[in-house]
This record gives C-alpha cells, structure tokens and sequence, in this order.
C-alpha cells in the first residue's frame, strides 16, 4: 500500500512518544464537535516506474488550519486513484459535484514538472472542496479514499508478525480518521485495538493499555454498542 512508503524512522521506533501524542489527539476530537478546517497540501510527488507502467506519486498531508504537527497525517496517492473518487462520487451525489473541478487526463507530458506542478494545485482544490460539502464529506466514499489503504496495510503486517511496520501504518490511520472528525467508527476501534497488539507485542505495555482505555472509553460513549 503507498500509505506504508511514507512512514518516518522516528515513528517507527518511538511508541511511547508516539502513544501520548495520539493520546493528545484524542482529548482533543472529544472535546471539539464543530468541524475544523482541513488543508489538503501536497508536499511532494515522485515519478514511480514498475514493470510496464510509470505513473506519479503524490504525497499529501492533512493539516488543521491554524495549527503546527509534528506527526502530520499523510497520504500517497496517484492520479487514478482521485480519478476513481472523482467517478464514484459523482454518480452518488451528481448535484453536489457539478462544480466541483477535476484535472483532466492527459495523453502526452504527464510526467513533465509542469504538469505535476498544476495537477499538485488541481488536487488540493478537488479535496478541499469536496471537504467543504457536507454531504460528501462524511460519505463513505470520501473517507475510505484517506484511511482505508493504512488499514488494509496495517492488518497485512501485524498477522504478518511485522508490529514495527504495522505500529506506524496503525499510527497513521489514527491520525487520518481524527483530521476527518470519525473517531467514534467501528473502523477508529479497528484501529485502537490494531495499535494496542503492536504495542503489546513489542513490550509496550503501558502504551498497550492506553488504546485500550480509549476504545473503552469510546464503547461506554455509544451505550448500545454490540461490543457491551
């Protein structure tokens, strides 16, 4: 999955650090019910070449407005797969998207600096704009694009016996659903309950039992959890 390319060293290997500051992140979302503002910023794109086929990788990060992260969330992309949110999404919310502006394809220069340039640019607006709709915004589409591959991903290397690899791909999973507002899912205890094996895998017991009290935390929230 391109979302375990973009993993830090310094995440790998530090879970204590790493468990208070998803901690923070938490206090956080429990105690902010108003949406915030997301900036879509691509930080980098890189030109990946595999087997037949080249194609440009997009790196982006989730930024709260206004605020400086130490761990930004991240996602890496390429163009067909905006395409294929841009489709999905606009044969379920057809009214919403006609104003929504998409990059076109092209069949010549896609790998010129100038075009990466633009199509950097074209894909902040696109994201930013769907976020800016309610409707789309908390629609399964729009969400999966962001934190479904880490997922996917995570669970592949933790039954793997991978904790290390898995323990930042969990990480940053956690940091995509807290920047889209979704920590109270079956998919954010998904991933708390991820978290905690690796943690409790690599000895970090403490760290292990913080996702726990969380995702308890969540559960007592929700009252009628299946889970209770």
């Amino acid at each position: 999955s391109p979302g375990t390319e973009w993993v830090s060293a310094a995440e790998r290997s530090g879970g204590s650090l790493l468990t208070r500051q998803l901690q923070e992140l938490w206090r956080r979302s429990r105690g902010s019910l108003a949406p915030q503002r997301l900036l879509f910023e691509v930080t980098s794109a890189s030109v990946v070449s595999e087997r037949s086929s080249k194609y440009v990788l997009y790196t982006i990060y989730l930024i709260r407005s206004g605020q400086f992260d130490k761990a930004p969330a991240t996602i890496a992309r390429r163009y067909s797969d905006f395409e294929q949110l841009n489709r999905r999404l606009r044969c379920r919310f057809s009214c919403d998207m006609a104003s929504v502006a998409f990059p076109r394809k092209r069949l010549r220069r896609n790998f010129t600096a100038e075009t990466i340039a633009k199509r950097s640019r074209a894909f902040e607006q696109f994201l930013s704009h769907l976020h800016s709709i309610d409707e789309i915004r908390r629609s399964p589409e729009f969400l999966e694009f962001f934190f479904l591959p880490d997922l996917q991903a995570a669970q592949r290397l933790t039954c793997t016996g991978m904790y290390r690899e898995a323990l930042a791909t969990w990480a940053n999973a956690y940091r995509l659903q807290d920047r889209l507002g979704v920590c109270s899912s079956g998919r954010f205890l998904l991933t708390l309950a991820g978290l905690a094996v690796c943690h409790q895998e690599l000895d970090q017991l403490s760290e292990a039992h913080g996702c726990c009290e969380q995702a308890l935390q969540l559960l007592e929230a929700q009252g009628s959890h299946p889970l209770l």
